[in-house]
């Protein structure tokens, strides 16, 4: 008896898959699109192949000096540990969605999309005990690494969006909270973290492609949901607006830089000790990742922040003014 092959969509191929700026910005999908279906082909048995259980197939390795004490490891450490309890808060938080969603598409993409998230929540969480990270203390090492953050950063934007998505059971308010002020700040941060450790480590590499890959879903998925419930339903625009407004006021608010910064320049201490094996490594085009500063990546992340909300926003048809650039996240 032979297999039938499952074909894989080309945004969920790992080889074929744009990178997150590009696929967030170009790419369009749907809900009918994305469906249960294509979760279980093209995610499941394509973008997980030989992936599902660590985020990283067998061959990629964590490299022995990541391992050992050090700036390296603690840098990463602290950026997989805060972004494991984020991707687990998410999880939590898409419950609501799937229970309120209007329509079968809806409620399908966001079950994903829940799933989604709690594998990332984790595949973050069991790279630290591939750093060394004893698992029986795992939970608890997280959440003492994470107490400060959790309580300044995620506190109030989990508060934030559960008044929106449970309370007044606004889903497509709930929707643009996640897509274009959650994930679409975050995002870039991925997109940074994918590049950085790419040189440095196999597995946290791989680790970090296939999440953008599925964040490439989330944010072209919901940005169709919202052009199309606007379009639909042109009297919920100025709602929408004062939503994407509350939301951007809160990150304005929010100390995340001081987080992000901490890890960057743990980070930038650690790469120059082992500069040997990053060599002329470019981050972006025509520079040097060893000839950046914590803030120049912080930065540039920022940038991309900007450029992800211009497209998504252009294509809903929504005003770019009303977003600022409250900068990367965790």
């Amino acid at each position: 008896m032979t297999q039938s092959k499952v074909l894989v969509a080309p945004e969920a191929d790992w080889d074929k898959a744009p990178g997150l700026l590009d696929g967030a910005k170009e790419l369009t999908l749907g809900p009918e699109e994305c469906d249960l279906a294509y979760w279980i082909t093209s995610v499941a048995q394509g973008t997980l192949r030989d992936r599902g259980v660590t985020g990283h197939h067998d061959d990629a390795i964590v490299p022995d000096f990541l391992k050992e004490p050090g700036p390296l490891r603690e840098a990463l450490v602290l950026e997989f540990g805060l972004r494991g309890l984020s991707e687990e808060l998410a999880t939590r938080l898409l419950g609501h969605y799937v229970s309120i969603a209007p329509g079968i598409p809806e409620m399908e993409f966001y079950a994903t999309q829940l799933l989604d998230e709690a594998r990332h929540a984790r595949v973050f969480r069991n790279h630290l005990v591939e750093l060394g990270i004893p698992a029986d203390t795992l939970l608890k090492s997280i959440d003492e690494m994470a107490r400060d953050y959790r309580a300044r950063v995620l506190d109030p934007v989990v508060d934030f969006t559960l008044d929106i998505v449970r309370d007044q059971a606004d889903f497509p308010g709930g929707v643009a909270v996640f897509a274009i002020v959650i994930e679409g700040v975050l995002a870039p941060a991925a997109e940074l973290s994918e590049r950085k450790w790419t040189p440095l480590s196999p597995a946290t590499g791989e680790i970090s492609r296939g999440t953008a890959i599925d964040e490439i879903r989330h944010l072209t998925v919901a940005s169709t949901i919202l052009r199309d419930h606007v379009a639909a339903h042109p009297e919920y625009r100025p709602r929408l607006l004062e939503i994407l407004r509350a939301g951007v006021r809160l990150w304005d608010e929010i100390p995340d830089r001081e987080f992000v910064i901490h890890r960057e320049e743990l980070f930038q201490e650690g790469m120059l000790r082992h500069a040997d094996r990053i060599g002329d490594y470019e981050i972006w085009p025509g520079v040097r990742m060893l000839d950046t500063t914590p803030e120049q990546r912080y930065d540039m992340a920022e940038r991309w922040t900007d450029e992800m909300a211009e497209a998504r926003m252009a294509y809903m048809g929504l005003p770019l003014e009303i977003l600022s650039s409250p900068g990367p996240g965790a």
